[in-house]
């Protein structure tokens, strides 16, 4: 049973760390958009939404404890 626990908190730690890739590439790409004087509320979101991700993940990789 912790054999299948662990399999599936591996296998949610790298749908999670595509999703952050992706989510930083969508991030890069914003932020290339914008200039120095303008930042879009997009930008910011998608940076808060990356911050999240990342925490889930970092828990997730602490485990269950």
């Amino acid at each position: 049973m912790a054999k299948k626990a662990n399999e599936e908190r591996h296998a949610a730690l790298k749908n999670d760390t595509d999703k952050l890739v992706r989510l930083a590439v969508d991030l890069k790409a914003y932020v290339d958009k914008s200039n120095e004087h303008i930042l879009s509320v997009d930008v910011v979101k998608k940076a808060e939404e990356i911050e999240k991700l990342a925490h889930s993940v970092k828990d997730k990789m602490k485990g269950p404890n």
